[in-house]
């Protein structure tokens, strides 16, 4: 089997069957992760460029080090030490890069679509590593994988994704995903971080009062307050953010069920989440982690039209 698209740029392109593909796979290589030799030669004749305009940890280690697990040649981009800090366009930074021979980018951007435009103009695959407000597919799949991990299924799943939903890329992608896959989602927040378009366009329940959100899910995806793409103050401070909306061990305690907390980091701890949550039993943010390498590994496989992992 192979993908119906030739690259990934949103879960939105993606049909259940791309997204069920890449789960099984990332199944596979997670076996790879376990060996004691966790490398296999499956893209050794691959040549992969992280272009990262965006500062990252996960994302981009994650990305390195499934490149590096699959035996790819690595070649790793940051704007402020380029020619693009002098004033070079994305299109010309790219097609320079790719006049190296490179097959693959993995690109994250602050503006939403630049995955998109360059798709458009270069031969190479392209995986959106996050872009502006759009999406981040990666994290969705990650996300999906850890659930179904812990909990057996996706279909029918109820998920509640908590927090800055307006700023947060991994939120649109997680709604993409989640409704393909038969999962009901909620998000749950101040109504100056919710979108109301939400509810009418994509069919998704909202719900102000947090305990009830957690009343009602299964799985909570915690999200972090993103103070850098906000341009004006939209909740009165951190502190009181935390007392409203944050993920406390005093609110756990009150469900009358457990459920998984996730969160896509980083985290800010005593704002969105309790540091006892994050590190508690109910917790699987580590395990999201983890699982990134798998997925991203099944991702850039997919990609290159291989037929069968070199296991």
């Amino acid at each position: 089997m192979a993908l119906t698209t030739k690259h990934l740029l949103g879960i939105k392109d993606l049909t259940t069957e791309d997204i069920q593909l890449i789960l099984s796979t990332a199944t596979q290589f997670k076996e790879v992760l376990q060996r004691p030799v966790k490398k296999v030669p499956t893209l050794r004749d691959i040549t992969i460029v992280n272009l990262f305009y965006e500062n990252s940890t996960r994302t981009r280690i994650s990305f390195e080090l499934a490149e590096k697990r699959l035996s790819a040649d690595v070649v790793n981009f940051t704007v402020s030490n380029s020619s693009a800090a002098k004033g070079e366009t994305l299109l010309d930074t790219v097609n320079n890069i790719l006049s190296m021979k490179v097959d693959m980018v993995v690109m994250r951007h602050s503006a939403s679509g630049a995955p998109h435009y360059l798709a458009k103009h270069i031969d190479a695959a392209i995986i959106n590593a996050g872009d502006g407000i759009n999406e981040h597919p990666t994290q969705a799949l990650l996300d999906a994988f850890s659930m179904k991990e812990k909990l057996g299924k996706l279909q029918g799943l109820k998920v509640a994704i908590i927090g800055d939903i307006m700023h947060s890329r991994v939120a649109l992608s997680n709604i993409y995903l989640l409704k393909k896959m038969g999962a009901e989602v909620m998000v749950s927040g101040p109504p100056t971080l919710i979108p109301t378009y939400l509810k009418e366009a994509m069919g998704i329940q909202i719900e102000y009062n947090i305990d009830k959100a957690l009343a009602w899910c299964d799985v909570a995806n915690v999200l972090r307050i993103q103070l850098e793409r906000q341009n004006q103050p939209l909740f009165s401070s951190l502190r009181e953010y935390n007392l409203a909306y944050g993920i406390t061990q005093n609110r756990l305690q009150k469900l009358t069920k457990e459920i998984v907390i996730m969160h896509p980091g980083p985290i800010n701890r005593g704002v969105e989440l309790d540091s006892d949550v994050a590190d508690s039993p109910h917790s699987i943010i580590l395990d999201q982690v983890e699982n990134g390498v798998a997925v991203r590994m099944a991702c850039l496989y997919l990609l290159t039209g291989r037929t069968q992992p070199t296991t």
